[in-house]
């Protein structure tokens, strides 16, 4: 009989709660049928709104394995499954180069000569592992389509070798930050999870969870304004962990109530242009 991880999505809650990441009822439910149909998790947003901390706080509380690929423009399958040891096969090669090659050729595509990246890595994992593929939408649609064996079948397919099936099945959790539109295939294989920024509501309870110290009546009077900011058309809104240091940046310069001047003299902490900086200071 299947094991699962978590009873209800009541449980998921606490549990993340336990690791000091508040989720609401939707991620709770999401990551609860993700265990109970194995599917893959694929979390759009915005930056900075927790997609991948959602991952390693996963992982955390399964005490699994956090494997991480990280998605950029020209990533290929050399980087994101595996690749073979070109240098060591040579050297094989040419230390036995009286051998028939169909003998050499079946020793020097072994396992001794793969070399395995994230994908093929969680695949051959042992012992069930979280695998984030983050920034999913970075990549090219022909990258996109390596992952569909993977995320349908849980599988990776070498030529030289067969396909080779997941000794466990992992987590996974796709991120995306929305830049492009993700084609059908992969979002058929997941459970969709949408992430934005909190409301000032819960900001002020992430803020009170993640900054020790920091008094309700400033983290209150932090999340409002971060609100009233992202409001504005900016060239890049606050994300949360921004949120975040900017509390830290207060409290280390002991403030306790913020008005124009801490704005001005510590803006440069939550916004990254100074476009930016100059539009809110003008609005405040």
């Amino acid at each position: 009989m299947q094991e699962f991880a978590f009873p209800s999505p009541s449980v998921v809650a606490d549990r993340l709660r336990e690791r000091r990441y508040l989720a609401d009822d939707r991620i709770a439910q999401v990551v609860f049928l993700a265990d109970r149909l194995g599917k893959p998790i694929l979390v759009e947003g915005p930056a900075g709104v927790g997609k991948t901390e959602l991952a390693k706080s996963l992982a955390g509380v399964l005490e699994r394995r956090l494997v991480r690929l990280q998605c950029y423009e020209g990533l290929d399958e050399s980087k994101a499954l595996y690749e073979w040891n070109y240098k060591k096969q040579l050297l094989r090669i040419q230390a036995d180069d009286g051998r028939p090659w169909n003998e050499l050729e079946a020793d020097i595509f072994s396992d001794e000569f793969l070399l395995t990246r994230p994908l093929l890595e969680a695949i051959l994992a042992p012992e069930p592992v979280v695998l984030l593929i983050d920034e999913i939408d970075r990549v090219e649609v022909e990258t996109e389509a390596l992952l569909l064996e993977v995320l349908s079948e849980f599988q990776v397919t070498i030529p030289e070798l067969g396909t080779l099936q997941a000794a466990s099945v992992p987590l996974v959790v796709l991120t995306s930050n929305n830049t492009r539109e993700l084609s059908e295939a992969l979002k058929r294989r997941c459970l969709f999870l949408h992430l934005d920024y909190p409301s000032a509501d819960r900001e002020r309870e992430i803020l009170l969870t993640k900054v020790p110290g920091l008094e309700a009546a400033l983290a209150d009077e932090i999340a409002k304004l971060v609100r009233s900011i992202r409001s504005l058309p900016l060239k890049k809104a606050p994300s949360i962990s921004e949120s975040i240091d900017w509390a830290r940046t207060l409290l280390a310069l002991g403030v306790r109530t913020v008005d124009s001047a801490t704005i001005e003299d510590t803006a440069h902490v939550l916004l990254k242009y100074q476009a930016d900086i100059d539009k809110v200071l003008a609005d405040l």
